[in-house]
């Protein structure tokens, strides 16, 4: 009789995770190595040094993980790993450790796509906060983080999933435009946390940025652009109302503090949080060169106004309603298309706190369900490739020996 224990490993960018979940329903363990502090003094992910950190932190992670749940990897039933999407070098380190220990231990290997993930990690947190609630319902999901920004409608089908891709981005996803903005700006990486803590204290309706309506690129022929996004269906069989484009408000940003002269500021600021020693020290840096990074944002209305001056507290809550604004009008709009009466929001943003304040005060406007998955499993995790195994795991969807990283791998073509 199996145990019902999965242990999940993620490696798709620059978090190397490991966990074990019972039953796609609860966590016994989850361990994270994170590595902003490796590549915050370069303002973004470096491919090479990712994959660098994750063969340095692949076994001991999983060893934690284990560890932390009490239990042996004789207890496990099944091996669970991110396939893609993702870094290729990123994710063949992960995939490459959990073949070894698969065939070592002589168990099942079950691949798993990042995007699912995230979706199973709403589910995993509602079956582990109500389990008298129904995560196994119809929804339509958000996944919105620093590589994707796609509306799924996802169906549960005979102890499995299937799911369907209603919208997407078109060019930068949400998360990659509130990244190049903070750096724009001067602040750190990732920039999520940076817009989040310093929006709170500047006017949202001083800068009027807006979206414009997203129209058929007739040249393409209904095919996808040619973007860091997965490969998903043509761009011509989705409703453009439900496409999303964030490279647009990423440049008026870029015009704005260009025509009001707030790049000497911004780049004494970044000075100021990332000292040039540190900043330009090469990849073979000691630890200590680095390891102290990021600065953290400030939390006080005072400490905000002492890092940056009222009128770009102004620009940044600016930026950032009208991305969640963004977010909300196509994904209500395609859930009152579809019906849907449940909304999954997931991915890196989704810790975002006024977008959890105005999705949650819009779904009760509109007497619709939403759930967002605590902080710690909205960023990357591999508690949330545990949990989604688990309907694969009980289907017999097993991996084959030459399973192997697919960068582009889509979710519901």
């Amino acid at each position: 009789m199996p145990n019902g224990l999965i242990l999940g490993i993620e490696s798709s960018c620059d978090e190397t995770a490991a966990a074990v979940v019972e039953r796609g329903s609860r966590t016994l363990s989850s361990v994270v190595a994170s590595q902003i502090a490796t590549h915050a003094r370069f303002g973004g992910v470096v491919p090479e040094l990712a994959s660098r950190e994750h063969l340095r932190a692949i076994v001991p992670v999983v060893r934690a993980a284990v560890a932390q749940a009490n239990i042996t990897l004789a207890d496990i039933d099944a091996i669970a790993v991110t396939s893609g999407p993702g870094l290729a070098g990123a994710l063949l380190v992960g995939i490459t450790y959990a073949k070894a220990l698969a065939f070592a231990q002589g168990l099942p290997l079950i691949a798993v796509n990042h995007l699912e993930g995230h979706i199973h990690a709403v589910l995993l947190h509602e079956r582990e906060a109500a389990p008298t609630s129904d995560p196994d319902a119809q929804a339509l999901a958000l996944v919105v983080s620093g590589g994707h920004t796609h509306l799924f409608l996802c169906r549960p089908a005979h102890n499995a999933w299937t799911y369907s891709l209603i919208g997407r981005t078109l060019d930068d996803a949400a998360g990659e435009a509130y990244d190049k903005v903070a750096k724009l700006l001067g602040f750190g990486y990732p920039g999520g946390p940076w817009i989040d803590a310093l929006a709170r204290f500047g006017n949202p309706l001083a800068v009027p940025f807006a979206f414009s309506h997203i129209k058929t690129k007739l040249h393409l022929a209904g095919k996808a652009p040619r973007t860091k996004a997965a490969r998903t269906a043509p761009i011509a069989n989705l409703d453009p109302r439900f496409l999303f484009s964030f490279s647009g408000i990423k440049t008026a940003v870029l015009r704005y503090v260009e025509l009001h002269n707030l790049r000497p500021e911004a780049l004494a600021r970044a000075a100021r949080l990332f000292p040039p020693k540190i900043r330009n020290c090469e990849p073979s840096a000691s630890e200590s060169q680095y390891k102290a990074l990021p600065p953290t944002p400030p939390n006080t209305k005072e400490a905000a106004l002492a890092l940056c001056p009222q009128p770009v507290l102004d620009l940044i809550a600016s930026f950032q309603h009208a991305v969640v604004g963004d977010l909300m009008k196509k994904t209500f709009a395609a859930a009152e298309s579809l019906g849907a009466t449940r909304i999954l929001i997931t991915g890196g943003v989704a810790a975002n706190r006024e977008l959890r304040a105005r999705f949650a005060a819009e779904a009760q406007r509109r007497c619709l369900r939403v759930a967002f998955p605590t902080f710690a499993l909205s960023t990357d995790n591999a508690a949330m490739i545990a949990a989604a195994a688990w309907p694969r795991f009980q289907a017999g969807e097993f991996a084959a020996n030459d399973l192997s990283a697919d960068p582009s791998l889509a979710l519901g073509r």
